[in-house]
This record gives structure tokens, C-alpha cells and sequence, in this order.
């Protein structure tokens, strides 16, 4: 599609630069996958035109380049070399063009919401995946590197590339910088109960008092616990002991091939549930506060429910972190759901399977997170890693992303279908777990719900929306920047980003939007907003143990554990 840079003659006609109708050849094999649709003729006339028009003045901004032509307005191309290259310039805005044009063009066609979605969805990955910057021939940073370094940089990639293929992922951070309870989950504390689900940690405290009632944490079972414990600086887990809280983490085993048939109800009782009675016995209050993470709070919630069932309220408080219960809006993630996919999953890993339950690899999981943002996960690092043959920094929360986790087959197909694709956890009644009808509108507890606002993965509306399946509860609802896991580990002390609150006391409003209308930004972290809402509830300070767990419950090892370190 480029013209070499030795034909001066002006194009007589469109035909000279590619038309409408031979981007769409890629385009129209994913409306043939994703079902009839249609581009109205009226609009898809007038995109034509403007495309002619736009690829026009691209053609004769090549043939006669301004002195200064203004910078290309993408990050992938903001190196000097793409400015002062006549034909990468070109290569770069003519791909932008198509790009926008494709875009457009998934916007106009006509049909169902989800396959318009879908649709929009398989053009970004097409659009991320061709983008000249992607291939070397056509990509002047790493040729003009290839030339200095006379060819290392090639070499270097070349390693980069086949390591990657060993290791089966593409490292987005030089993993040999971090290990596992060297530097990163580093807080001190004991392993004082495991089972096969889970190992619970209890942290020693690091002020002479503590609060009465303690604290449990449930993380995600898709990703290791230490995101809560990075480093330090960055840890919400050193963070809640330094503020005097008793507390304890749940670690999750990394499945294997003899843990492929648990399900969902196994989650509850042999892992929050069984926590949350440790944590009693160990710390000798009936009382105690609880935290879930992503999946976790979806886990915590649904184990609380199950204990109102049964007639018992040990839940002081609960907190939710970027946590669906109402998935009526699950964002990009729905592009991968409907009938035919969950029964697909249910057929080969399921409890029905035929060949018996199998696992979910965490890698595909990781593959599919990444994809959600091929931009920055995937093809930055393609271009990085493997055109240019640098080392990628390291960075403690990729080198934590990195760690991919397991999932029994049973276990992760019960929550595809009964939350993203069937939406019950949050209708009374609908749905039975370990054994007894689930009512999350029943916990009535003072709940502190977060979300952040740039969440690709839990739109903060929906995050917003489990305060009105909390019916009974006391909420108080915050909404802090950036995203799913920047948002959450945001330490005040590093000063960063900001959050935002709705003074007062009052009920909080059916509609996200009428929230946020009535919300007041602030600067910094909103750890301590919840750190002085937690302390409110967590009863008065008593002399801090020097031991840890209990006679029942002793020692098994040092934090950060073996199940930890159990690698996908």
C-alpha cells in the first residue's frame, strides 16, 4: 500500500490508495463469524468519501513532506525516526487512518448489542495486531537499532523470543529480579492452618496494641494473594498491621491435576469458610471484619449469605474491592460469553465432562486478561522484547501478573454460569450453595464497597450497583483512579492519584452517575479514609499477642508459605 518514495507524479484517482472496500477484507471474514449484520448504505457512502478525502492529503503530505509536519498523535510512533522517515510516516498515518475507519465502521453496523460488541471488540485486536510498529521490516526504531548495535539487538530479541516460548508467556519484566518471600511478599508472619484449598496467614503485628476484633483478607483464587503484599512501600496488607489491625490472609493453592474436580461450594466451606472459623478461634472473637478482592469479595459475599442462612452472623464489617455481585454489565469480558461458550467449557472441563473434570491452565486466564488490553500487555512488549532486544525493567506488579494460577473445571464453570452469563447471585433465592438458598440482600452489615474508575475489568457502575444488592447494609461506596489493580494499591505515602467521596451520611443513590454528579474529588490514597472507617468497627486496643495462632492452631511455616510459590 505505500508508495515508493521515487514516484512523484499526483494520483489521478482513489484507486491509487487503498479504498474502502479492500480494508474490509479482514473485516468482512469477522462479520461472517459473528453473524449477519448490516452497514447502512447511506453512512458507509459518506465514510467512503471522508476516507478518499483523508487518504488524499496522506498522499500528498508524502509526495511533499512540510518542513515540521505535526507529531503523530500515538505513542507507538512518537520516536524521532517515524517524524523524519518519509515512508514510516507514512506507513504510521496511513495505518491510523484505517484504523479509524475501521472503527467507524464497526460503530455503524446494525444488530444485536452483544454481536455489535463483539464485533467492535475483534477489530480492536485486528487493528493492535497489524499496526506497522509490530513487524520489523516495517518498523525504523528497530531497524536503526539493528544497524548500531551491527545486529546484536537482533541476537538479543532472538533469545528474548525463544526464552519466551519456553517459559510459555511473554515477559513483560525481567523475572529473575524477584523471588517470592525475598522481595516481594515479604511481611512478616506464620502459616497457622492449611488445608488442600488454602493456607491461612496470620501476620505479627507491628504495634504494642491491636484491635480487639481481627481482620480477615480474601484475595482472588486467579491470582496470588501477594498483590495485596508487593513490597513494603506498597503493601495493604503491612499498611492494615501497622494501623493496629490483627490480621490474616488467605493464600490459595495453585490447583493441580487432584484438586481438578472442586467446585464452587468448596470454595465456601473448605476455603472462606473454614478461614473465617480459624480466625475466630485463633483470635478468640465471635466477631470479626473481612475484605475480599475482585473474585474474592465475590466469594466472601456469597460465603457470609450462606452463614445467614444458617443462622450466624460473624461478619462485623465487610469490604469489597473492585468486586462484582450484580453482573448485569461486566465490561469488555462479556464479548466471551453466551450459551455456547460456558456449555463448551462445561463439556471439556466441567463436572460433566466426559472424561472427567479437568483444570483451567492460569495462562490461557492470563492470555485473556491481556488481550483485554493488547496495546500495553502484549504487543508492547513483542516490539520491546523481541525487534529490539531489550530486557524489560523490572516491575514488581508484572513480575506478580506474570505468576499465572490454576482453576478447577467445576469450580470456574459454576461462576461462568450462574454469574457472568445467568446473573443470579444477586436475585434472591435463585441459587443454592452449600446447600442452602443464597440471599445476599440479607447481610446486614456495615460494608465499605471501592471501585476504581478506570476499571477495565469491573466497570465501576457495576461495582457501584452491589450497594443495592446490599439492601440491608450500611454502605459507604469510593471511587478512586486509575485501574483494577493501580486503584487498589495506592500507599498514601507515595502521594499519587486521587479518589472521591460523597460527603455526608446520606443513602446513596439508586444510579451511579447521580453518585458520582454529587461526589468530591481528593487527592491521594484512599486507604485512610478506610483505615479510619475500619478502626470504627474494630472495637477497642488491646496488648498485641507475641505469639502466633494457638494451641489448636500452631505454626506450620513462615509466611509467605508453600502453596504461594506453587507455580502454574
Amino acid at each position: 500500500m505505500n508508495a515508493p518514495e521515487s514516484m512523484h507524479p499526483r494520483p489521478a484517482a482513489a484507486a491509487s490508495f487503498p479504498p474502502v472496500a479492500d480494508l474490509g477484507v479482514a473485516f468482512g471474514d469477522l462479520l461472517q463469524r459473528f453473524g449477519k449484520v448490516q452497514l447502512p448504505a447511506d453512512a458507509m457512502a459518506r465514510l467512503q468519501a471522508e476516507y478518499v478525502e483523508q487518504a488524499r492529503a496522506l498522499w500528498d503530505e508524502a509526495l511533499a513532506p512540510q518542513a515540521a509536519p505535526a507529531p503523530l498523535k500515538d505513542r507507538r510512533f512518537a520516536a524521532p525516526v517515524w517524524q523524519e522517515q518519509a515512508h514510516a510516516r507514512f506507513a504510521a498515518s496511513l495505518y491510523l487512518l484505517n484504523a479509524r475507519t475501521l472503527a467507524r465502521m464497526a460503530d455503524l453496523l446494525d444488530g444485536d448489542q452483544k454481536t455489535r460488541e463483539r464485533i467492535r471488540f475483534a477489530v480492536r485486536q485486528f487493528v493492535d495486531a497489524t499496526s506497522p510498529s509490530n513487524y520489523l521490516p516495517l518498523n525504523p526504531e528497530a531497524l536503526q537499532k539493528a544497524v548500531e548495535t551491527q545486529g546484536q539487538s537482533l541476537m538479543a530479541g532472538l533469545q528474548h523470543l525463544l526464552h519466551d516460548v519456553r517459559q510459555g508467556h511473554v515477559s513483560q519484566t525481567d523475572e529473575t529480579v524477584f523471588e517470592v518471600g525475598r522481595n516481594v511478599a515479604t511481611t512478616e508472619g506464620q502459616v497457622v492452618f492449611e488445608n488442600e484449598l488454602l493456607q491461612l496467614i496470620e501476620y505479627r503485628p507491628l504495634t504494642e496494641t491491636v484491635h480487639e476484633r481481627p481482620i480477615l483478607f480474601v484475595p482472588p483464587c486467579i491470582n496470588k494473594y501477594y498483590i495485596l503484599d508487593l513490597q513494603p512501600e506498597n503493601s495493604l496488607i503491612r499498611y492494615t498491621v501497622a494501623e493496629g489491625h490483627r490480621t490474616f490472609v488467605i493464600s490459595w493453592r495453585n490447583p493441580d491435576e487432584s484438586l481438578s474436580d472442586k467446585g464452587w461450594d468448596d470454595y465456601i466451606e473448605d476455603g472462606v469458610l473454614r478461614a473465617i472459623q480459624v480466625v475466630q478461634s485463633i483470635s478468640r472473637q465471635e466477631r470479626i471484619n473481612t475484605l475480599g478482592f475482585c473474585v474474592g469479595g465475590t466469594l466472601l459475599a456469597t460465603a457470609l449469605a450462606v452463614l445467614e442462612a444458617r443462622g450466624e452472623r460473624p461478619a462485623e464489617s465487610l469490604t469489597l474491592l473492585t468486586t462484582f455481585l450484580d453482573f448485569s454489565d461486566t465490561g469488555v469480558i462479556d464479548v466471551f460469553i453466551d450459551e455456547t461458550a460456558v456449555k463448551l467449557r462445561e463439556l471439556t472441563i466441567g463436572a460433566q465432562a466426559p472424561t472427567g473434570p479437568a483444570l483451567l491452565r492460569g495462562q490461557e486466564l492470563a492470555s485473556t486478561f491481556s488481550f483485554l488490553r493488547p496495546n500495553e500487555l502484549v504487543w508492547n512488549y513483542v516490539v520491546g522484547n523481541y525487534l529490539k532486544g531489550e530486557t524489560p525493567p523490572p516491575f514488581d506488579l508484572l513480575f506478580w501478573n506474570s505468576d499465572a494460577t490454576n482453576l478447577p473445571g467445576p469450580m470456574f464453570c459454576w461462576y461462568l454460569r450462574h454469574t457472568y452469563l445467568e446473573d443470579r447471585l444477586k436475585v434472591p433465592g435463585a441459587l443454592q450453595v452449600c446447600g442452602v438458598p443464597l440471599d445476599l440482600g440479607r447481610l446486614a452489615l456495615p460494608t465499605y464497597v471501592y471501585a476504581s474508575r478506570e476499571d477495565h475489568i469491573v466497570p465501576w457502575p457495576s461495582a457501584y450497583r452491589s450497594t443495592g444488592v446490599l439492601k440491608d447494609a450500611d454502605c459507604r461506596f469510593v471511587l478512586g483512579a486509575s485501574g483494577h489493580i493501580a486503584g487498589v494499591i495506592n500507599p498514601p505515602a507515595k502521594g499519587k492519584r486521587s479518589h472521591w467521596l460523597r460527603p455526608g451520611d446520606a443513602a446513596l443513590p439508586s444510579s451511579p452517575s447521580e453518585w458520582l454528579a454529587g461526589a468530591e474529588e481528593r487527592p491521594g490514597s484512599w486507604w485512610p479514609d478506610w483505615s479510619a472507617w475500619l478502626a470504627r468497627r474494630a472495637g477497642g486496643r488491646v496488648k498485641a499477642p507475641t505469639s502466633f495462632g494457638s494451641r489448636v492452631y500452631k505454626p506450620i511455616e513462615p509466611a509467605p508459605g508453600r502453596y504461594v510459590r506453587q507455580r502454574a
